[in-house]
């Protein structure tokens, strides 16, 4: 059985995270595909292409990836390359003290290079990228033409 995991599930959106798929078969090839929908609604993705190891498993911080939005060993590769569906758009978290951005992590049989979530993926899982810690209070900053935001530590 296939198996995607994300460790730790959630996290600070500037932490490392670690990236596993395990339950393949030796030298399946598989694209690893990424995405979420910013809070306009507006989806970006990434994905990448991998040839599992001798024991069926992938690692991005370990393995090269073949191909896709990225190429080489990039642990952190599916997150920092996440493009827009739409041009010109650009991916912004503005509540950054209520809601996380949810990746969402599948696994797909093969070179899946299609932009619609319509293929069926081996497996999938989901995590939680926050950009803002317990505990930090957000303090608005308007001074003159300055506009901004303080974030004091707890």
């Amino acid at each position: 059985m296939v198996e995607v995991t994300v460790t730790p599930q959630s996290s600070l959106a500037d932490r490392p995270v670690q990236i596993r798929v395990r339950g393949l078969s030796p030298s399946q090839l598989v694209t690893l595909r990424a995405w979420l929908k910013d809070e306009q609604g507006e989806r970006f993705q990434s994905r990448a292409f991998f040839r599992a190891d001798g024991a069926g498993e992938v690692d991005p911080g370990l393995h090269a990836a073949l191909g896709g939005s990225y190429s080489g060993v990039w642990p952190m590769g599916l997150l920092w390359s996440l493009q827009p569906d739409t041009l010109f758009r650009r991916l912004v978290k503005r509540d950054v003290a209520g809601s996380p951005f949810r990746v969402r992590l599948e696994v797909l049989e093969g070179l899946c290079l299609g932009t619609e979530p319509g293929e069926q993926p081996l497996a999938s899982c989901e995590a939680e990228r926050w950009y803002l810690g317990p505990g930090v209070q957000r303090e608005p900053v308007r001074e003159g033409r300055v506009r901004g935001a303080l974030f004091l530590p707890p």
